[in-house]
């Protein structure tokens, strides 16, 4: 295995173990991010509709404008429980606490008395509220009704109790409870982002097992009086009711650690069946509405209600809450979470991380993202079709973050190797450059040493100067850091045509007859040539480095007043390369003893240069040479007195 598929599967499969071992231990800062993605599916699911087995008759604002306000006399509640029992109601579950007295007392008999005859005939379960403010309290003179419930530990090692323990509780009036005779606790509550996704079906106080409203009522209807909870293990319980005098009455529900039902929400608000309960009480509802049914009694007016928010909604009543866990009882479609769900998570991110894995390296980053953009819908798809059809959840959270992070873990890996590739071969296409220019200059010392001598010292002299122009505006788009490093790098070059000038020419001490000046003159050509030939060799075009070595040698002899040689170019037309490269070229030329001249002072060669501002030279690069003359003199005495020393 290469270097590149080794350090990408190194990639891909560290991100994978890593999110493996988040997906067992299951961190509690993630805890928000996996409700999220529980809601994300159950959204996605399609919505189950209510069994038409429970309706909710409501104390709405209706109620209140006809009858008055609430609470109501008592024994108006009694009426209202027994024409909802007479109506051949299978059972009346009220969603309402009698904690105290009635406050109107009528002459005859009290509302309270009335109501408790009203709940005498049976059928009827009131509700109460369990309290944990604080340990001890008991349940004072408070009547329930609690479940003869047989706790079974598969797992023997699991020391936690498998319910809520409460404290206290908040009751109906115990002759109101004792009349009823069935009861069921109302607590809901929601998860620490606020949302309710889950119901306790048991709780415990004072060591006894006590259920909730919607699972007593329940219950009842389907005489299932047998009930035993099963403890799977530390995460996951499953209550079993059954009846004893019927054969293949035996139903089970999914319950947590805590004996909470995950609840399997029939959409948003008001999807039961609302019967106004003013309605009732003027007998405007058949028969129909309420035969073998389950009839939740509420409040639904505004400032009587309760209200909590969910995953489809945020203004659900309570009374819903218990519709809805009644609901999902009697159709026995239950939400739960597998009881090796975490462990089938854990071997999904295992296995689409290395799948991913081997496909980059196989295949490649692209196809790597193909996979995974294909991956993770596909792993979201399935979760959304187990809740549907069995009522499963697995999280595709921790799957999806392990296709995610192979990718970018991956892509990152190819990201560095692709640039450690381009960075060597940068370098390796710099050595080549320099190694060119090394083997051009080399050529024109072996005709002239004095010509390889002065293109040496003009490529610090160049940068010098480029820098300083980068500075005025109107040269800093074109002067960029790149193009001055490339300018001084190929100043050099600026001569190579010298290798076509014969050598009585070239190597001449004194002054050059105009034949011989002709013939010198020639040299910028012979240099553009030599480079035009190159390009064709090698077929290359549009070459950015060619063509700016190109620039310096073809024009660097070309003044600003459209005077100089080969092209007699004037102004702007002279190419940026070229203008620096003449100020260079007869600034050393000035300063450095030739065979066929005297050197000049420093300050007389600046003086010459001066003067040939906006004939010679461009006015600005001239300006720029001046600011760093003294730069370049400090240069040109260093390169003079180590040419001393080396002769």
């Amino acid at each position: 295995m290469t270097l590149r598929p080794r350090l990408l599967t190194v990639f891909g499969l560290v991100p994978t173990l890593l999110i493996a071992a988040v997906c067992l231990l299951r961190p509690a800062l993630l805890h928000r991010l996996e409700l999220t993605t529980y809601d994300t599916v159950l959204r996605s699911a399609p919505l189950t509709p209510p069994s038409g087995r429970v309706v909710i008759v409501d104390v709405d604002e209706k109620s209140l404008a006809s009858v008055g306000q609430w609470p109501w006399r008592r024994d108006l509640v009694g009426q209202l429980v027994t024409r909802i029992r007479n109506a051949g109601a299978a059972a009346v579950a009220l969603d309402i606490i009698f904690a105290e007295h009635d406050r109107y007392e009528g002459p005859d008999q009290s509302p309270d008395a009335a109501l408790a005859e009203a709940l005498r005939p049976g059928r009827v379960f009131i509700g109460y509220g369990m309290t944990f403010e604080e340990p001890g309290t008991g349940a004072g003179p408070c009547i329930q009704h609690p479940v003869p419930l047989a706790v079974l530990q598969r797992d023997q090692g699991s020391s936690g109790s498998p319910f809520f323990a409460a404290t206290g509780v908040i009751c109906s009036l115990p002759a109101l409870a004792e009349a009823a005779g069935a009861s069921g606790f109302l607590n809901a509550a929601p998860d620490p982002d606020g949302l309710l996704r889950r119901a306790p079906l048991l709780m415990e106080l004072e060591g006894r097992i006590y259920p909730s409203l919607g699972l007593a009522a329940v219950t009842a209807i389907e005489r299932t009086h047998d009930m035993a909870l099963h403890v799977t293990h530390a995460n996951a319980s499953t209550l079993v009711a059954s009846d004893p005098s019927t054969a293949d009455s035996e139903w089970s529900v999914p319950l947590d650690a805590r004996s909470n039902l995950l609840l399997r929400y029939r959409g948003r608000k008001r999807t039961f069946d609302y019967v106004s309960a003013v309605d009732v009480l003027q007998g405007r509802v058949g028969s129909e509405a309420f035969q073998d049914k389950l009839v939740l009694v509420g409040t639904t007016a505004l400032g009587t209600r309760e209200v909590v928010s969910t995953p489809h909604d945020t203004l659900f009543t309570g009374v819903e809450v218990q519709a809805t866990i009644a609901d999902n009882l009697l159709q026995r479609d239950f939400i739960s979470r597998p009881s090796f769900g975490v462990a089938i998570e854990t071997v999904a991110v295992l296995l689409l991380g290395i799948v991913s894995t081997l496909f980059v390296t196989r295949f490649g980053l692209t196809w790597g993202a193909t996979l995974a953009a294909g991956f993770i819908p596909a792993t979201w798809a399935t979760s959304v079709a187990l809740l549907s059809t069995n009522g499963a959840y697995l999280s595709p959270l921790f799957p999806t973050a392990a296709l995610f992070f192979v990718l970018a873990s991956t892509a990152l890996a190819g990201f560095t190797l692709e640039r450690r590739r381009a960075d060597r071969e940068g370098r390796e296409k710099a050595d080549s450059k320099r190694l060119m220019i090394q083997t051009l200059l080399s050529l024109t010392e072996i005709r002239d040493t004095e010509t390889g001598k002065h293109s040496r010292r003009t490529q610090q002299f160049t940068r010098v100067l480029a820098q300083e122009l980068s500075r005025n505006r109107q040269y800093s788009g074109y002067l960029t850091p790149e193009r001055i490093d490339l300018l001084s790098t190929l100043a050099p070059l600026h001569d190579i045509g010298k290798v076509g000038v014969p050598d009585l020419v070239l190597n001449k001490p004194g002054k050059l007859t105009p034949e011989e000046l002709v013939e010198m003159r020639k040299h910028p050509v012979h240099g553009r040539d030599v480079i035009l030939k190159a390009e064709q060799a090698t077929g290359v075009r549009d070459d950015v480095t060619l063509a700016m070595a190109k620039d310096i040698v073809y024009t660097h002899h070309e003044k600003w007043d459209g005077t100089g040689y080969p092209e007699g170019l004037r102004g702007d037309a002279i190419p940026i390369p070229g203008r620096v490269m003449a100020v260079v070229d007869v600034y050393d030329a000035c300063t450095t003893r030739r065979l066929y001249t005297a050197s000049l002072s420093q300050n007389d060669a600046v003086a010459l240069i001066v003067k040939g501002r906006g004939t010679h030279f461009d006015p600005a690069v001239v300006d720029a040479f001046l600011v760093v003359a003294p730069v370049l003199r400090s240069l040109s005495e260093a390169a003079q007195e180590l040419d001393d020393h080396l002769h």
